[in-house]
């Protein structure tokens, strides 16, 4: 060992072990209740921020109707938009909805209606068919299953056109709409928008093919031009249409002989003949003076009924013509002139 200059050197020390620090029981107790308190804040700000992303989400989806809710049927109307059938009673009444009952009354409602929130309620958009299902079987019931319909419920922002779009694509998809009843809710669309209606098609039936646009256009013509005179227009098959809209659009002073001559029908099937004869071209034409009208008379002879007027004698029978041997039916005919002519 080195020493100084005063003769000794460092004191020597033992070695002094380090002291072991434990940890005592109640730090052990606030270390583990401070990991626990980071570890809790940390789940709880991660759980405030999912909810928060899930409101607006929620939100999100409510406003683009994405969010299915039970509304009580009562609280449902019908009438804001009219619906793309003619004959809505007869539909109301069909095997088809029996079937739909059905379903509805075995397996629940699976597909919602749309509806547009309004003052007090709410207006249909699309499910009528559904939305009528339902009232039919709460009032034949009165079971609360039927009470209500599950519907998505738009804020009703979108201006009227894009909610008839909305209320036709739905049964437009189906294919099982006449053209007469696609072009009426263009002629009532446009009524209410102050528009043509031919113009209207193109928005309306954007989705379908121009062919099929056009065919919906020649029927809104039909329909403005005949008007009531048209009785059963669901009955009028399109290629029909299309040819009497066709043959009105290049002779428009055919328009009231025809008219006339449709207000006589009396039914589906002796409308289709007269717009037949018209499109055909056999029709009687110019119609004659009032004065000179001929007189009409109408008989039944078992099931054929039988309708008489100058220059023609119309059978309506039960009978398919066609399918009656060509020689045999003219002889049938020849008997029928030669019995007139005695």
């Amino acid at each position: 060992m080195s020493k100084n200059k005063f003769g000794f050197g460092p004191i020597e020390t033992p070695d002094t072990p380090k002291r072991k620090r434990e940890v005592g029981p109640m730090g052990a107790a606030v270390r583990e209740a401070a990991g626990s308190l980071a570890e809790s804040t940390e789940s709880l700000v991660e759980q405030r921020r999912q909810n928060a992303s899930d409101a607006k989400e929620w939100r999100r989806a409510q406003g683009e109707g994405r969010v299915l809710v039970e509304i009580a049927l009562g609280d449902i109307q019908t009438d804001a938009l009219p619906r793309d059938r003619l004959d809505l009673d007869a539909v109301a009444a069909s095997d088809e909805m029996e079937e739909l009952k059905t379903s509805i009354r075995e397996r629940g409602q699976k597909e919602p209606i749309e509806v547009f929130a309004v003052a007090g309620g709410y207006q249909l958009k699309k499910g009528w068919r559904r939305l009528t299902a339902l009232r039919q079987l709460y009032k034949e019931t009165a079971d609360d299953r039927f009470a209500h319909a599950v519907a998505r419920v738009d804020d009703g922002a979108v201006n009227r056109i894009d909610l008839y779009i909305d209320m036709v694509e739905e049964n437009v998809i189906r294919e099982d709409l006449t053209f007469a009843e696609m072009a009426q809710v263009a002629i009532i669309a446009a009524r209410e928008e102050g528009q043509a209606a031919a113009d209207l098609v193109s928005r309306i039936y954007a989705s379908l093919h121009k062919m099929k646009r056009s065919y919906i256009r020649s029927f809104v013509f039909l329909l403005d031009e005949l008007d009531t005179a048209l009785k059963f227009p669901k009955a009028v098959a399109r290629n029909l249409g299309v040819e009497v809209a066709r043959r009105l659009q290049g002779a428009p002073d055919l328009a009231p002989a025809l008219r006339a001559d449709l207000a006589e029908a009396e039914t589906a099937e002796e409308q289709t003949a007269i717009l037949r004869r018209f499109a055909d071209g056999t029709a009687q034409t110019p119609r004659k003076p009032q004065a000179e009208k001929s007189v009409k008379y109408e008989f039944h002879v078992g099931s054929t009924k039988v309708t008489a007027r100058k220059g023609e004698c119309r059978i309506l029978s039960e009978v398919d013509f066609s399918s009656v041997d060509r020689k045999r039916l003219q002889h049938a005919i020849e008997a029928f002139e030669a019995a007139l002519n005695r």
